[in-house]
C-alpha cells in the first residue's frame, strides 16, 4: 500500500464505524472516532484510538456539523476521513470541506456527488451516459398543475419523489388523478423537512419490479470494474429489508449488460472508490436506472461475501492512488449470500421506529453480524432504526436462506420492539423461498407477514412465570398463582408448583436455569428457551418466537382494556415534541389530530383517543418524549356531560 494515509477519521456511527475500523487497523491504519453526546460510551468510541465529541445528540448538531467534524480531524492528527454511509457520505459540501483542510476524502470527487445528488440532474447525465431511464418528467417548472399534466401524460400511476431525496422520504405513489394535488404537498413537505429542498420529479411506476443495483468500483487512472449485482426488492415504505446476491434468476447475459453499462457511467463522470447503480428491472428484463448511491452500501457485505473482496479496503486503496489489480475477468461470483436489517421497530404500527434499552442481547455465532448494541445497550432516538445486520453465505442461495432463518431464530433482543420476527416470516415465505419476488412482496403477502397483534400462546406464558419463579427458590415471596398481562391486554394465569409450571394448557417441568437460559422437559422432550426478568416485565423466547409479558399478580383486575379509552393521549415511540395542535378546553373529536412526535427521520401525527375536551398538556414542543408516556389528558364526552 502506498504512504497518504496513517490516521483515519470516521465520521459516522454504530455498526458501519466498527466495520470500517476493523479493515482500517487490519491494514495498520491509526482511527479516530467522533461521538455525540448521545454516543460518548458506544462501542465506536470505545474502539477507536482516539475520540472527539463533536456536539449535541441531534444529527445536526454532531454528526451533520460539517465544521465540528474537520475540527475533530485537526485535534486528532487525521490525515483522512471516511464518511461510511448515511449522514454526510454523499454530501459534495463535506467532501469539498475536507479536501480544503487538506484531508483524504475516502470516497469520490465532489463534482461527483453533486451529479448523481441531485435525481433529476442524475436521470439527465445517465441519459447521456447511456443507460434507460424510467419516463418521466424532471424539468424546471414546478408548479403543481404543470407536474399534473405531465403526471397524465406519463400515464397512472406515477410516482413523485424529492429530486434531493433518499431513504424513502419525499415520495408518494399516485394511483388516481384526484389524489395527485394532495399527495405531491404531502411529499413536498416531507422532502423540505428532510432536505432543505421541495423540488419534485414525476415518473411512471414500473409496475412489481425488482430492485437490482450493481456494484461498481472505479479507480483515479480511469479503470473500472463491476462486481456483480445485488437484488434489493423486500422493502418496506421503499426502505430495504432483505438485500442478496447474486440476484435470483439473472441471465448472466443481462448482468454483463447492466455491469459494463454502470462502468461505463461511472468513469463518463470521473468516479472513483466504490458506488453503487440502482436499477428497476421489469418482468420482461428490461432495466430502468433509478440512482446512483456515491458511498458505501449498507448491504456491501453480501457482495464481499460472494467476492472474497473487501469493499472498505478498495475504498481506501483507491484514496491513496493505487490503480486496481483486478480486471473484469478476474471477478468470480461464488455461492449465495442473504443479507436483512434488523430494526428497532414495531411491526403492529406500521414499522413505526422505536427506541429504549435493550435489556439482552444475544447475536447468533454462527454467521456474520455487524452490530454495536449490547445488552443494556440504549437504542436513542435520534438516528436510523437500524442497529445490527446479519448475513449468511452458502453454497447456493437455499443454504444460505436456512442459515439465516437459524440465525434469525437464535438471535435475542429483548426490551425493545424490533422486525426480527417479520424477517423470519419473509424467508419462511414460499414466494421467498422460491426467489424473485418483486418490492410488493410485503403488500401483496401483507396478512401472511405482519400480524394484526402480538401471537402469544400459553407455553410462552408459562415460560414467563417459570422465569419469575426459579426452581429451588419455591416462589419464595411469590404466591403459587400468577397473573400475567401479554402486549394485547390479555390476562395469562400461571400457576407455579416446585419445578412444574402450568398456564392455560400448558404444562411443563423446569430441569434447569442458567443464567437466562431455562431448560424444561415438554411432552416427554427436553428443551430450551431465553426468559429474563426485567423489573415488572419478563421476555421469553422459544423457538425464534418471543413475548414480553407484565407481572400484575398484585395489580388488581390486571384487565386491558382499550388503550387511550380513559382519555389519555400517549406517546407511540419516542423522539421529540413537534408541534401540540390543540388548547386546554378545546372540544375535539375522536381522531382528530392533537400533535406529531419526531424520531428517526419520521414524524408521526398522534391523534384524540376519543371524542371530548383538552383537560391538561403535559408536554411542550421541542420536549423528548418516551414511549407511553401520556402527553394530553382528554376529558370524554360522557364525562363531559
Amino acid at each position: 500500500m502506498k504512504a497518504g494515509i496513517r490516521t483515519l477519521l470516521v465520521a459516522n456511527r454504530g455498526e458501519i464505524a466498527l466495520r470500517i475500523m476493523r479493515t482500517a487497523r487490519a491494514l495498520g491504519l491509526d482511527c479516530v472516532a467522533i461521538y455525540s453526546d448521545a454516543d460518548a460510551n458506544a462501542p465506536h468510541v470505545r474502539m477507536a484510538d482516539r475520540a472527539v465529541r463533536v456536539g449535541g445528540a441531534a444529527p445536526a448538531e454532531s454528526y451533520l456539523n460539517i465544521p465540528a467534524i474537520i475540527a475533530a480531524a485537526r485535534a486528532a492528527g487525521a490525515d483522512a476521513v471516511h464518511p461510511g454511509y448515511g449522514f454526510l457520505s454523499e454530501n459534495a459540501d463535506f467532501a469539498r470541506a475536507c479536501l480544503d483542510a487538506g484531508l483524504v476524502f475516502v470516497g469520490p470527487p465532489p463534482g461527483a456527488i453533486t451529479a448523481m445528488g441531485d435525481k433529476a440532474e442524475a436521470k439527465r447525465v445517465m441519459r447521456a451516459a447511456g443507460l434507460p431511464c424510467v419516463p418521466g418528467y424532471d424539468g424546471e417548472d414546478q408548479e403543481e398543475a404543470r407536474l399534473a399534466a405531465e403526471a397524465e401524460a406519463i400515464g397512472y400511476p406515477v410516482i413523485v419523489k424529492a429530486t434531493a431525496g433518499g431513504g424513502g422520504r419525499g415520495m408518494r405513489i399516485v394511483s388516481d388523478p384526484s389524489t395527485f394535488g394532495e399527495l405531491l404537498r404531502s411529499a413536498r413537505a416531507e422532502a423540505m423537512g428532510a432536505f432543505g429542498s421541495d423540488r419534485m420529479l414525476v415518473e411512471r411506476v414500473v409496475v412489481d419490479p425488482r430492485h437490482v443495483e450493481i456494484q461498481v468500483l472505479v479507480d483515479r487512472h480511469g479503470n473500472g470494474i463491476h462486481l456483480g449485482e445485488r437484488d434489493c426488492s423486500v422493502q418496506r415504505r421503499h426502505q430495504k429489508l432483505i438485500e442478496e446476491a447474486p440476484a435470483p434468476g439473472l441471465d448472466p447475459a443481462l448482468r454483463d449488460r447492466m455491469g459494463r453499462a454502470a462502468v461505463s457511467a461511472a468513469i463518463s463522470i470521473g468516479y472513483e472508490g466504490v458506488g453503487t447503480f440502482e436499477f428497476l428491472l421489469d418482468r420482461s428484463g428490461e432495466f430502468y436506472f433509478m440512482e446512483m448511491n456515491t458511498r458505501l452500501q449498507v448491504e456491501h457485505p453480501v457482495t464481499e461475501a460472494i467476492t472474497g473482496l473487501d469493499l472498505v479496503e478498495w475504498q481506501l486503496r483507491v484514496a491513496m492512488g493505487e490503480p486496481l489489480s483486478l480486471r473484469q475477468e478476474d471477478v468470480s461470483l461464488s455461492g449465495h449470500a442473504i443479507e436483512v436489517r434488523l430494526c428497532a421497530e414495531d411491526e403492529l404500527r406500521d414499522f413505526l421506529p422505536q427506541s429504549g434499552r435493550i435489556a439482552l442481547w444475544r447475536a447468533p455465532d454462527h454467521i456474520r453480524t455487524d452490530h454495536a448494541v449490547h445488552t443494556d445497550y440504549e437504542v436513542a432516538p435520534f438516528y436510523d432504526s437500524m442497529f445490527a445486520k446479519l448475513i449468511a453465505g452458502g453454497r447456493n442461495r437455499e443454504d444460505a436462506r436456512r442459515k439465516l432463518l437459524r440465525a434469525l431464530r437464535e438471535t435475542v433482543v429483548f426490551g425493545i420492539r424490533t422486525n426480527r420476527e417479520t424477517l423470519i416470516r419473509c424467508l419462511e415465505h414460499p414466494a421467498f423461498a422460491a426467489g424473485g419476488v418483486g418490492t410488493g412482496f410485503l403488500d401483496q403477502h401483507r396478512d401472511a407477514l405482519i400480524p394484526r397483534e402480538f401471537r402469544v400462546d400459553p407455553l410462552q406464558a408459562a415460560l414467563a412465570a417459570a422465569a419469575l419463579c426459579p426452581p429451588g427458590q419455591g416462589g419464595a415471596g411469590r404466591p403459587a398463582t400468577l397473573r400475567l398481562l401479554d402486549e394485547n391486554g390479555t390476562t395469562h394465569e400461571a400457576e407455579v408448583e416446585g419445578g412444574r409450571v402450568m398456564a392455560t394448557g400448558a404444562e411443563l417441568l423446569v430441569t434447569g436455569r442458567t443464567g437466562d437460559e431455562i431448560r424444561f422437559r415438554l411432552d416427554g422432550v427436553d428443551r430450551r428457551a431465553v426468559a429474563q426478568a426485567d423489573g415488572d416485565r419478563v421476555h421469553v423466547q422459544f423457538e425464534g418466537r418471543a413475548a414480553t409479558f407484565t407481572d400484575v399478580t398484585y395489580a388488581g383486575s390486571g384487565k386491558g382494556g382499550d388503550a387511550g379509552a380513559d382519555g389519555k393521549l400517549r406517546a407511540a415511540m419516542s423522539g421529540r415534541l413537534a408541534s401540540i395542535l390543540v388548547q386546554p378546553g378545546e372540544a375535539v373529536p375522536a381522531g382528530s389530530k392533537i400533535c406529531t412526535v419526531e424520531a428517526m427521520k419520521m414524524e408521526m401525527a398522534h391523534a384524540a383517543p376519543v371524542a371530548g375536551t383538552v383537560a391538561r398538556i403535559l408536554v411542550s414542543p421541542g420536549q423528548m418524549v418516551s414511549t407511553g408516556q401520556v402527553l394530553v389528558e382528554i376529558t370524554p364526552e360522557e364525562k363531559v356531560a
